[in-house]
């Protein structure tokens, strides 16, 4: 088991009605960096090197789009961005890959970047740089529609599923959203693709702080999830 713990989980507020928890965040606040960057970034560069068929599915275009809008607010987390790289707050430097926008993304920040198209009614998963799931596997998740993503959670019925498509189509440009879940687990490991059933002593909370923005040009919503793990 791999135990990288956070000292706190992020601020908890009063929620919106449009769906539980959601509340809107400033422009450049959907990308943070905390106190596990280090040991979630190698953590994450491990996965990247030894599993990339099972964390990451490139999607060029709208991939490319998300990196130019990270690239604009990482100097305001300490990083040192060049036209050709990136130093990180752990001092690594990253390339940056045009042709690989959504690994380049795995190396430089905590959040996992999923990218979703809207075909026809449905927004559609079409690429994902994903090192820290909760209980889901990217391989079965991808090129499927939002109530296909949470087809097994009993909890997001017709009515969830309904709210959940207009919160994504209704996101505008530079005006991001956010929310946040808290679970308790028996293991700490950040990477866990497959559903464990916790039962006696959960001594650890893992919450994502998850946000929704829309990108201008491609027009693509992107779901990140920055994973917090803090022992009870």
């Amino acid at each position: 088991m791999r135990v990288i713990l956070q000292q706190s989980l992020p601020q908890a507020h009063e929620g919106d009605p449009r769906l539980p928890g959601t509340m809107p965040c400033e422009p450049d606040d959907w990308l943070r960096v905390d106190d596990a960057y280090g040991a979630q970034m190698a953590y994450r560069e491990e996965l990247l090197t030894h599993h990339q068929d099972k964390v990451l599915c490139e999607n060029t275009v709208a991939g490319r789009e998300v990196l130019e809008e990270t690239l604009k607010i990482l100097p305001g987390l300490g990083f040192d961005v060049s036209a050709a790289a990136v130093t990180c707050p752990d001092q690594r430097r990253v390339a940056i890959d045009w042709d690989a926008p959504l690994r380049t993304m795995g190396h430089l920040v905590q959040e996992d970047i999923c990218i979703l198209e809207k075909r026809g009614a449905e927004h559609v998963l079409t690429g994902a740089a994903l090192c820290f799931p909760a209980n889901w596997r990217l391989a079965e998740k991808i090129n499927r529609p939002l109530i296909g993503i949470h087809a097994p959670v009993p909890e997001y019925d017709d009515n969830i599923a309904r709210r959940v498509q207009r919160l994504f189509d209704g996101v505008r440009v530079g005006r991001p959203l956010w929310r946040f879940n808290k679970l308790s687990y028996s293991d700490a490991d950040l990477h866990q693709p497959y559903k464990k059933i916790d039962a006696g002593d959960t001594p650890f909370v893992r919450s994502e702080r998850q946000c929704i923005l829309r990108l201008p040009r491609t027009d693509a919503v992107i779901f990140t999830i920055h994973t917090f793990m803090v022992r009870r």
